[in-house]
C-alpha cells in the first residue's frame, strides 16, 4: 500500500507518518499496512519542518510542494492507494489576523487534493478536519449531524473544506471520509500553540498569557490517538461518513495551566490575563460515539501522563522549538509580524528522496 499525507511535515502528520513506518499503527489494520510506503508532500511554510521526519527511510519519500499545484499532484499520486489530507493552516490567532492564507489553503487546497485524486484515481481519501468547524456548544456534546457554524476565519475555511470533500463524494464517487478532532497536543507541535506555546515560555521563566480569564473549555486528545483514530479511518471508514474524534478530557484553560505549572516548576506568579480573542468560543466538546462503536477505536493516553512527557519532550529538545521560534520574542503580537512579514514563492517546488 502506498500513502501521501499532505502536511505530512507538521505536527499531526509527521506523527502518523512516524507511528506508520515504525509499525505502530499495524495493530489497527488487518490487512497489514506494517509495510506500506509513504509519500509526504509539504510545503515546509513555518509550521512543517523536515526534522519532524525520519532523514532517511526505505519507505519514505519527501516532496516539497504546494498542495494547490494541479500538475504536481497529478503526477505525484501516480501509483498511490490512498491520500490522508493534513495540509492546512490551523492557528486560530493567526486567521483573525488575516484570513486569506487560510482560505486558499485550507478550502482551495482540500479542492485541489479531491480533483487529482478523481482524475487520477486514488481509491481511498481521509479528510482531517476539527471541531471548531461546529462553532461553540454550551451544554452536551456535538455529533456528526450538528450543524456547521464556524466562528473563526480559520473554522470557517476548515467548514468550507469539509462541505468540499462531502460534494465530491457525492458528485463524483470519490471515496473520502472526513475526521473531526478536539484540540491535540504532544511532542514536535509548534510552539505557536496553547499547551506548547505555555511549557516553552515557562521553561525559559517567562509569564504565560492567559485569555480572558481562563473559562473557555477545551478538550484535550493526544496526538498518538488521534493519528491511531485516522488509520483506523483510512482502513476501514465508510464513503461519505464523518467521525468526530475525541477524548472526554475537557478543562478550562486556567484548569490546564495550573496542570502545567508544577510540570514546569513555576507557580500561579507566571500567569498573566491579557485582552481576550476577537471572537473566542467558550466550549468545544465532541461526542465521538460513532467512531467508538463502528470503528471500535478508544483513545488509551491518560491526560496526566500524555501531558508530563509532553513537557518532558520540549523540556529535552530545546534546540528544537527554539529554532521553531526563530529566536523572535514569544508574543501574539511577534507572532502576527512574522506572518506578515513572510513571502513564499508558490511556483518553488523541490523533490527529495529519502532514500
Amino acid at each position: 500500500m502506498r500513502i501521501l499525507v499532505t502536511g505530512g511535515a507538521g505536527f499531526i502528520g509527521s506523527h502518523y507518518v512516524r507511528s506508520l513506518l515504525a509499525g505502530e499503527l499495524a495493530m489497527d489494520d488487518p490487512a497489514g499496512t506494517f509495510d506500506a510506503s509513504v509519500t509526504v508532500l509539504d510545503k515546509l511554510t513555518y509550521a512543517g519542518n523536515r526534522a519532524n521526519l525520519p532523514a532517511a527511510h526505505p519507505r519514505l519519500d519527501f516532496v516539497q510542494g504546494d498542495i494547490c499545484d494541479q500538475k504536481l499532484l497529478r503526477d505525484l499520486l501516480e501509483g498511490h492507494d490512498a491520500i490522508l489530507h493534513c495540509a492546512a493552516e490551523s492557528h486560530v490567532d493567526r486567521s483573525v489576523e488575516g484570513g486569506a492564507t487560510f482560505v486558499r489553503t485550507n478550502a482551495l487546497g482540500t479542492q485541489s487534493v479531491l480533483e487529482a485524486a478523481v482524475a487520477v484515481g486514488v481509491p481511498r481519501v481521509v479528510h482531517v478536519s476539527t471541531d471548531e468547524v461546529y462553532g461553540s456548544i454550551e451544554h452536551g456534546a456535538w455529533t456528526e449531524s450538528w450543524p456547521l457554524l464556524p466562528n473563526s476565519p480559520y473554522a470557517a475555511s476548515k467548514a468550507s473544506a469539509d462541505l468540499i470533500a462531502r460534494s465530491y463524494w457525492r458528485t463524483h464517487g470519490l471515496n473520502v471520509s472526513i475526521t473531526r478532532c478536539s484540540n491535540n497536543y504532544g511532542p514536535y507541535q509548534h510552539p505557536e500553540k496553547f499547551i506548547p506555546r505555555f511549557i516553552t515560555n515557562l521553561l525559559e521563566g517567562l509569564p504565560v498569557p492567559l485569555y480572558g480569564t481562563g473559562a473557555n473549555v477545551r478538550e484535550w486528545l493526544h496526538v498518538a490517538d488521534h493519528c491511531r483514530a485516522l488509520h483506523r479511518v483510512l482502513i476501514h471508514g465508510r464513503p461519505g461518513e464523518v467521525y468526530n474524534v475525541g477524548s472526554g478530557t475537557e478543562l478550562t484553560n486556567l484548569d490546564l495551566t495550573e496542570r502545567l505549572l508544577p510540570l514546569c516548576g513555576a507557580d500561579k506568579s507566571m500567569i498573566r490575563y491579557v485582552t481576550d480573542r476577537k471572537g473566542h468560543d467558550q466550549r468545544y466538546s465532541l461526542d465521538d460515539t460513532r467512531i467508538r462503536e463502528s470503528l471500535g477505536y478508544r483513545p488509551q493516553v491518560a491526560f496526566a501522563d500524555g501531558l508530563a512527557e509532553t513537557v518532558a519532550w520540549y523540556r529535552d529538545n530545546p534546540q528544537w522549538w527554539k529554532a521553531a521560534n526563530l529566536g523572535e520574542p514569544r508574543t501574539l503580537a511577534a507572532a502576527s509580524r512574522r506572518q506578515q512579514g513572510w513571502s513564499v514563492d508558490h511556483a518553488s517546488v523541490s523533490t527529495t528522496r529519502s532514500h
